[in-house]
């Protein structure tokens, strides 16, 4: 492997946690920071996406993973960061590597702006040769404001810098088409459609938030963003050299076709609903076909409260997710030009504007390659009688 790669690479809490006495596994550690190292001393930029403040934590406050409710996982996360990245940097330091610390919330990545900011602050990382370990802010994140899992969290930070490899390691080899401990099931070395393979991923570990469910979603958000993931065994000995160079069996899930530009990218990989617009059958088509925008005639119904530059979801009549895009307008701005139609828009919302609601340059039509949203089940915000 001589080609110099950006590589973000996952590590799961089970794998660095012991589930019984929720004690760091410092064979795994010393093990995967040794190789580290030496891939970065080839040359290669590397982000380390890690889960663990939770279960380490879990002892301060006294419970154990299956009692845990979200206010003792966010106050064990507070107890349990601290001794996860003490314990990185006395283990990194045996090798020579330095570490720096980035915890994100759903908010960072979602917002354009925050989103450019934490990569502009992940590439000087890398100019000065420090492995950044990135973690979700587990002490402030909610069962509704969270990225949710650390899987597609480490999508999205391979999508935000561009990287070659997304190395997501886990408990098992790879992928199987049903579960493993079935006699029959057999082994996925290699993916094209994700979609093909979502009802075999079911299940999740005593420790981890996702299961090889998540591990999907996020290879397809890798895969979109042109981002090749690999799913192998978190071994002691080498676990991501050992599967750059192909020594060891693992699932790769290839990317599709061609990548499109940074903006539809960020666009196309939404971790977070904003708000939600459903049209006509018609102009969901002509979405579709012609790549045109949605004025404030086409919307059938609104749901969530969003502001301008927040990304929507559009669904056509039938709950099918065709496109996301981002608003020129609030929720409440949209809301009262489309109730109001038959008054000009600067008498309704006060300044002029031609803008669409959507504009046609800011929309990315889901192709088949994206795995869709379900339209919300919540009543509408606003329904437009027809």
């Amino acid at each position: 492997m001589s080609e110099k790669k950006k590589i973000v690479v996952k590590i799961g809490s089970s794998l660095l946690a012991n589930s019984e006495n929720l004690t760091l596994r410092y064979a795994f550690m010393n093990g995967l920071l040794s190789d580290l190292a030496e891939l970065q001393k080839q040359g290669h930029n590397i982000i380390l996406t890690s889960s663990g403040s939770v279960a380490l934590g879990l002892n301060m406050v006294g419970k154990r993973p299956e009692e845990a409710g979200v206010l003792d996982k966010q106050a064990a996360a507070a107890c349990g960061q601290p001794l996860l990245m003490n314990a990185y940097r006395q283990v990194a330091s045996e090798y020579d590597l330095d570490v720096a610390q980035m915890l994100v919330t759903v908010e960072d990545m979602e917002e354009r702006r925050r989103f450019l900011n934490i990569k502009n602050t992940m590439l000087r990382l890398f100019e000065n040769d420090i492995l950044p370990i990135i973690n979700e802010n587990d002490s402030i994140a909610t069962r509704d404001l969270r990225v949710g899992d650390n899987d597609r969290l480490s999508a999205k930070v391979a999508q935000m810098v561009e990287a070659d490899e997304l190395i997501i390691l886990t408990s098992v080899e790879g992928l199987y088409d049903r579960d493993p401990s079935d006699p029959k099931a057999k082994f996925i070395h290699e993916i094209e459609d994700v979609s093909e393979h979502l009802e075999s991923t079911t299940g999740i570990s005593e420790l981890g938030s996702g299961g090889m469910l998540t591990k999907m979603h996020a290879a397809n958000m890798a895969q979109n963003a042109g981002v090749e993931t690999i799913i192998a065994e978190g071994i002691i000995e080498r676990p991501v050299s050992s599967v750059l160079n192909n020594e060891r069996r693992f699932t790769r899930c290839l990317v599709r076709g061609a990548t499109a530009s940074p903006l539809k990218v960020w666009l196309s990989n939404r971790l977070q609903v904003s708000g939600t617009l459903v049209v006509y059958n018609d102009i969901a088509s002509g979405i579709i076909d012609r790549r045109q925008g949605v004025s404030r005639l086409d919307i059938i119904s609104i749901q969530g409260d969003f502001t301008k530059g927040d990304v929507l979801h559009i669904y056509n009549e039938d709950g099918e997710e065709v496109a996301r895009g981002l608003t020129n307008f609030s929720s409440e701005e949209t809301m009262l030009m489309a109730r109001h139609l038959d008054m000009p828009v600067e008498n309704v919302i006060g300044y002029k504007t031609k803008s669409d609601i959507v504009g046609a340059e800011n929309i990315l039509v889901l192709e088949e390659n994206h795995l869709q949203l379900e339209a919300p089940e919540h009543d509408p915000k606003i329904v437009i009688p027809a």
